[in-house]
């Protein structure tokens, strides 16, 4: 049994745009995505752990818990021995509460990288390959939460080209959500359901790739 942990936000939550709902697990994409990959032959369990409003490495200043740094060596040490850890996280860091350009939410990324590959797991346990998934960029904004990522729109646009580059140094896997998914029309922000499959299915073909890679 390979297992995955995905680290991630209200995107992968799978948070239903416009409510506070989820969407069962088999709907939302790292659900789609462990499906695929059994369908496959591949013997998977995805690891679900997605907050919403997580950020990569600062503190939501009205929500605790929001600091994607904080705890995140104990989750991969929880959860070890792991096979590859998923990264999809970026969209919180530039809410309107924060002055963050892609370059600095890049820069998060490359500490959280570091914190997987620096857990204090088990001495004969692997330390796991990371993806970093950048998410889609946000289009335009409406209802509640518009007042919360204003000015958000035209920074997103700059994040998978910061994250590729950043993603090429560190020397892992790099996958651009927004090459396969949108954001909803509903809010801006998060996935609809479609969208949850397609990203799903998309990044199943990549991951079965890097599984199959780290067999040999």
């Amino acid at each position: 049994m390979r297992h995955i942990l995905v680290y991630s936000d209200s995107l992968s939550w799978g948070i239903i745009p416009d409510t506070r709902k989820r969407l069962a697990f088999e709907a939302r994409w790292p659900g789609v995505l462990e499906i695929a990959l059994i369908s496959e032959g591949h013997k998977v369990r995805v690891i679900e752990d997605c907050l919403n409003g997580r950020r990569t490495v600062w503190d939501d200043p009205f929500k605790p818990g929001r600091n994607g740094l904080s705890g995140l060596a104990q989750r991969v040490e929880i959860h070890s021995p792991l096979d590859l850890v998923i990264l999809m996280l970026g969209t919180n860091d530039l809410q309107s509460t924060h002055q963050h350009t892609p370059w600095h939410s890049s820069q998060g990324i490359s500490v959280l990288v570091s914190a997987i590959r620096t857990a204090p797991i088990e001495p004969d346990m692997p330390v796991p390959p990371v993806m970093v998934v950048a998410p889609p960029p946000i289009s335009t904004l409406k209802g509640p939460l518009a007042p919360k990522f204003e000015g958000a729109e035209q920074k997103s646009l700059g994040l998978a080209a910061a994250y590729s580059k950043v993603c090429e140094q560190l020397g892992c896997n790099f996958f651009d959500a927004g090459s396969v998914a949108t954001s909803s029309k509903l809010d801006g922000i998060h996935l609809d359901m479609d969208q949850h499959e397609k990203l799903g299915k998309a990044l199943s073909a990549v991951v079965a790739s890097i599984l199959t890679k780290n067999e040999s």
